[in-house]
């Protein structure tokens, strides 16, 4: 194997709704973007599963509740970069349209509430990648890039 190949990591999000509102946590006690609302559920893909196992593990460890595979519809995938950390990532993006159990925060050690805000006044506070793929979900895009400066070329 060489090094020419783009080794990205993977995430999933899962948009939970209610009404015309969207969850989201406060990030609090972690290593990255404390004080800033990140989607609710989302997180890392693990080794030896695929995103939409991830988002159904997220979804228990985040915010309590059970979802099955078929109460995922996809939404939106984003190609993110991260030239901060030096990583790309490829976010896959779900919405949930049922689950069973209540929305709670499963994970008070490192988030500091769990809040529920209208999609069309979400708070500058989010985390702006975030932000991006929520936008692009809901506007119905199916595929997304973000943090990329490319130059065009002929």
């Amino acid at each position: 194997m060489t090094d020419e190949y783009a080794q990205p990591y993977a995430a999933c999000y899962v948009i939970l709704r209610r009404d015309n509102t969207i969850a989201f946590v406060l990030r609090a006690n972690t290593s990255w973007m404390n004080g800033s609302y990140g989607l609710a559920p989302s997180g890392k893909v693990e080794k030896g599963e695929t995103v939409l196992q991830a988002a159904i593990r997220e979804a228990k460890e985040e915010v309590g509740i059970t979802l099955r595979p078929e109460d995922l519809r996809h939404c939106t995938t984003c190609h993110r970069n991260n030239p901060e950390q030096g990583l790309s990532w490829v976010d896959v993006c779900f919405e949930a349209v049922e689950w069973q159990g209540e929305v709670v925060n499963a994970e008070p050690e490192v988030h500091s509430s769990l809040d529920w805000f209208d999609v069309d006044n979400l708070p500058d506070n989010i985390i702006p990648a975030h932000r991006f793929i929520v936008e692009n979900a809901l506007a119905g895009n199916p595929y997304c890039e973000y943090g990329w400066d490319v130059e065009e070329t002929d």
